[in-house]
């Protein structure tokens, strides 16, 4: 089996889950970072080289104010743990998205696990933290106009490869597949500009409940697929 060279995931389903269950969204979310933790390692080991996963979005600042606080402590803690793995896997981590709006000593935590891990190249893994994609691409346009300003552009077009260098996944080729849990089917302002030409991959089950079988029946289908890009045939 030919596993893709980089890996999307958006990890839905998490409150759903634990309301089926007759518990509060809080504990959903709590087995659904377990979840992930174990799934890197499943990933790491099938050779996937790029793995970035949907955390939490611009956009998810508008559930409540109970459910923000429980998902920001679990960010702490979860770093803390994240780099652990990546000295076990030698992965480096990346947070991509808008870290200014985050508390202090969450943007610590994001800078010790990022140069904790600056210099392994096992893996490389990216969480979408405070993301969205056209934020993205607002602020990559700001810092563009802002350069092209100060005379640190080329006079002319902005190329598309002069674009993705101010993206928050520069230097991170774009994603082979996209894998979203849960039931939905949109990509909900993930990646925006990455996922062009990507494979989509839909699947019922709860982000919870999704484990390794449940991640080759995904790359099956992607190996499955036709890529062809252009006018190849």
């Amino acid at each position: 089996m030919k596993v893709p060279n980089h890996i999307a995931i958006i990890l839905d389903g998490n409150g759903r889950w634990a309301k089926r269950r007759g518990m509060p969204r809080s504990y959903g979310h709590i087995v659904g970072c377990n979840n992930l933790e174990k799934m890197c390692d499943e990933i790491c080991e099938m050779g996937v080289k790029y793995l970035t996963v949907y955390a939490f979005s611009t956009e998810n600042w508008k559930r409540s104010a109970d459910e923000v606080k429980v998902l920001m402590n679990l960010f702490r803690k979860y770093l803390r743990r994240v780099e652990m793995k990546a000295h076990k896997n030698r992965m480096k981590v990346r947070i991509i998205g808008d870290p200014s709006a985050l508390a202090p000593d969450l943007q610590e935590e994001i800078r010790e696990v990022e140069e904790a891990s600056a210099d392994y190249d096992q893996m490389y893994f990216q969480i979408a933290l405070n993301y969205g994609g056209r934020d993205e691409i607002e602020r990559a346009v700001t810092r563009i106009a802002e350069d092209a300003s100060n005379g640190k552009l080329p006079e002319g077009r902005v190329t598309g490869e002069i674009f993705e260098r101010y993206l928050d996944t520069a230097g991170i080729p774009d994603p082979d597949l996209l894998i979203r849990t849960s039931g939905e089917q949109r990509i909900s302002n993930f990646l925006l500009w990455q996922l062009a030409y990507t494979e989509f991959y839909f699947t019922d089950v709860a982000w919870p409940d999704f484990h390794k079988q449940d991640l080759i029946e995904a790359i099956e289908k992607y190996n499955g697929r036709d890529r062809r890009f252009g006018n190849a045939k």
